[in-house]
């Protein structure tokens, strides 16, 4: 190993080694105090021999077969492919090296392999265990995994989702053995928050409009109280924009002027812009008067004006006379 030298004092050689075509590429991906603290390091290197130079590009090198042996098979896999490679101790000091600055999480395996895979290892398992292994998932990845869950069990998986607040590193450690995808003994020693209701938004979003009706209406009469905050956080006042024009002028039919002045005094510009471009210039001429003269106003009064507007906007949703398009121009929520 390079000894001697720092981290930065490390990239500063490397970069001068690569030459400045190559290291001009590189420094791209860096934030500007870090360009900076390399740029005066590399002023402020003296000579360096050829053999510390070859240390340095050397350890580069296993610094980066061990990170591509981590990605194609944890942490475990990485280390035996060293130790067999270049001997127990230098593996060690690799591996240690590497597991303070990738920061592994847990079920890094699990959040690379595929939904459709992943679905026949969690066949048969309590839904806690399903919910929190969906919590480290990307959104996309546990809304497809979910749509993929026997019906009778989805609800109950997001709403354990949903009231699932922090699970120790103990119980992730054991999971992931069940699952035999083990990350390593060097798992974070913290706690780890896992799921919440922002966590189902944000699958439930990205559900197929039949897993979402399905969730919501076993919600709706399990816990209400919980189906309500779902409801209030998958649509925000702001998201009217995501209507079309045919679907914010039947909306607006629905809505009292006083609520509609209410909720536009607490919104940004491009909301009362996407309104007031589907009115006619005498309702919005008298709309814009209507908020000049109410002068200030409490931000409970404009929140609940707002949330007038959205249950009318779900009660039209729900019955299918607009769609709330999400994510791409072929994504319908209901």
């Amino acid at each position: 190993m390079a000894g001697g030298f720092t981290g930065l004092q490390k990239a500063a050689i490397l970069l001068i080694t690569l030459g400045p075509e190559r290291s001009s590429e590189i420094i791209k991906f860096l934030s500007e105090p870090e360009i900076e603290q390399l740029t005066l390091e590399m002023a402020n290197l003296r000579k360096v021999s050829e053999e510390q130079r070859d240390s340095v590009v050397d350890e580069f090198h296993k610094m980066c077969l061990a990170s591509n042996y981590i990605a194609q098979g944890g942490i475990d896999y990485a280390r035996d492919v060293l130790e067999r490679a270049l001997g127990e101790q230098k593996a060690f000091d690799i591996i240690s090296r590497l597991s303070t600055s990738l920061k592994m999480r847990p079920f890094d395996l699990v959040r690379r392999s595929d939904p459709k895979q992943l679905f026949s290892f969690i066949q048969g398992e309590h839904p806690q265990t399903i919910a929190l292994i969906m919590t480290h998932l990307p959104a996309e990845k546990a809304a497809t995994l979910l749509s993929s869950l026997p019906q009778e069990i989805q609800a109950e998986v997001t709403k354990r989702i949903a009231l699932m607040g922090r699970t120790s590193p103990e119980v992730l450690k054991e999971i992931e053995k069940v699952l035999e995808h083990k990350i390593s003994n060097l798992a974070p020693t913290d706690y780890t928050s896992s799921g919440g209701i922002q966590a189902v938004v944000d699958m439930l979003n990205r559900a197929d409009p039949g897993t979402l009706k399905i969730v919501m209406d076993v919600l709706e009469m399990d816990d209400p109280d919980l189906a309500e905050q779902i409801k209030r956080q998958m649509f925000v006042f702001e998201d009217i924009v995501l209507l079309d024009d045919r679907g914010i002028q039947l909306v607006l039919r629905e809505v009292e002027t006083k609520d509609l002045a209410l909720a536009l005094k607490g919104t940004n510009e491009e909301v009362t812009n996407k309104i007031l471009s589907n009115m006619s210039s005498r309702a919005s001429s008298m709309l814009k008067e209507d908020m000049q003269f109410m002068g200030p106003v409490r931000l409970r009064e404009v929140e609940e004006a707002q949330q007038k507007i959205v249950k009318v906007i779900r009660k039209l949703e729900e019955a299918g006379a607009i769609v709330i398009s999400r994510g791409g121009a072929d994504e319908i929520i209901y």
